[in-house]
């Protein structure tokens, strides 16, 4: 199992971005969560098998229809992994 903290920049935020990784995540059985962060960046915190987690990594590279994603940074993350997979508030 992985957990990684990803952080996604560009027109990322009132496209559907948040929704489409909530979507993707639940198709791929990952656990975590997605958030919009208040610098206009989205926040996501995936946990899984290593190349499935890596898959849906992969897939924000891209976004949904509506986004342009500029830059994705990705860090290992250490905290408690939540229950299945969930939108959260803007941090």
């Amino acid at each position: 199992m992985m957990m990684q903290r990803v952080f996604v920049s560009g027109k990322v935020q009132n496209v559907g971005f948040r929704d489409w990784v909530v979507r993707r995540a639940s198709e791929l059985d990952l656990t975590g969560w997605v958030r919009n962060r208040t610098d206009g960046r989205v926040e996501v915190l995936v946990i899984g098998e290593e190349a499935i987690a890596a898959r849906l990594i992969a897939l924000c590279h891209e976004g949904p229809a509506m986004a342009r994603v500029d830059h994705v940074v990705v860090e290992v993350a250490d905290e408690r992994p939540p229950k299945g997979f969930t939108k959260r508030f803007t941090a």
